[in-house]
C-alpha cells in the first residue's frame, strides 16, 4: 500500500493519472447530469410501455457518461502529447487544438446526445462574446413552429462540434470568467479536480 500511495504522489505520474481520473469524473457527471433529465422527458413525452421507456433512460445515460468520460481522457491525452512535444511547455493554442481533435472524435457523430450536447456548449461559446455585466442576466423567449424540423447536415456538424469544444476549451483556460457560470463549475469538475487526489479512494471513488 505504501509502494501504491508514493505512486499517487509521484509528480511523475501526476498527468498519466489525471487521465484515469479525468475519465472517472466524466463517467459520473454524465450520469448525474443525463439521468434526472431523461426520467423527467421519458414521464413527460416518453412513448411506449415503462420498459421501453427505462430502456430509453439507460441508453441515453450510458451514451452520455461514456462521450464525457472518452472527452475528457482523451483531451487529457492529446493535451499531454502536445505538452511533450514542446518539451514539457503548455501552450495556449494547445487547448484549442485538442478539443478541437477530441470534439470532432467524439461528439462528431451526429446524434440526439451529442447535438444536445454540443448545443448547449456552443451556446455558452457565443454567450462567452457577450459584454459582462455587474448584474445578473435574465433571459425570456416566446417561440413557435408549424414546421417538421431537418437535422443537419452530418458532415457540417461534424465540423461545427469539433469547433465549438475547440472554442469552449480554450475559453475554459485562456477566459474561463466569460463562461456562464454552470457550465464552469461543470469544467472545474471535470478538469481541474480530476488533477487533485490524495489516496486511491480520491482518484477512483471520490472526487474530494
Amino acid at each position: 500500500m505504501s509502494a501504491l500511495a508514493a505512486v499517487l504522489a509521484d509528480p511523475a505520474y501526476h498527468d498519466y493519472l489525471s487521465i484515469i481520473k479525468g475519465a472517472r469524473n466524466g463517467f459520473v457527471y454524465g450520469v448525474k447530469v443525463r439521468f434526472p433529465h431523461a426520467l423527467i422527458m421519458a414521464i413527460l413525452f416518453g412513448r411506449g410501455d415503462w420498459k421501453t421507456r427505462f430502456r430509453a433512460i439507460y441508453r441515453a445515460t450510458r451514451q452520455h457518461a461514456l462521450n464525457l468520460a472518452k472527452f475528457v481522457s482523451l483531451y487529457k491525452t492529446v493535451l499531454l502529447v502536445q505538452k511533450k512535444l514542446n518539451g514539457g511547455v503548455q501552450r495556449s493554442a494547445d487547448t484549442f487544438i485538442a478539443g478541437l481533435v477530441t470534439g470532432y472524435v467524439v461528439f462528431g457523430d451526429r446524434n440526439a446526445v451529442n447535438e444536445q450536447i454540443v448545443l448547449y456548449v456552443c451556446s455558452r461559446v457565443v454567450a462567452s462574446f457577450i459584454p459582462r455585466a455587474a448584474s445578473p442576466y435574465s433571459m425570456s423567449s416566446a417561440s413557435s413552429s408549424v414546421v417538421k424540423p431537418v437535422p443537419p447536415d452530418a458532415r457540417k456538424f461534424s465540423i461545427f462540434a469539433a469547433l465549438c469544444w475547440g472554442a469552449v476549451m480554450w475559453l475554459f483556460n485562456e477566459r474561463g470568467e466569460t463562461i456562464q457560470p454552470g457550465m464552469f463549475h461543470s469544467m472545474v469538475y471535470l478538469y481541474r479536480d480530476s488533477e487533485h487526489w490524495n489516496s486511491l479512494r480520491t482518484l477512483l471513488w471520490h472526487n474530494k
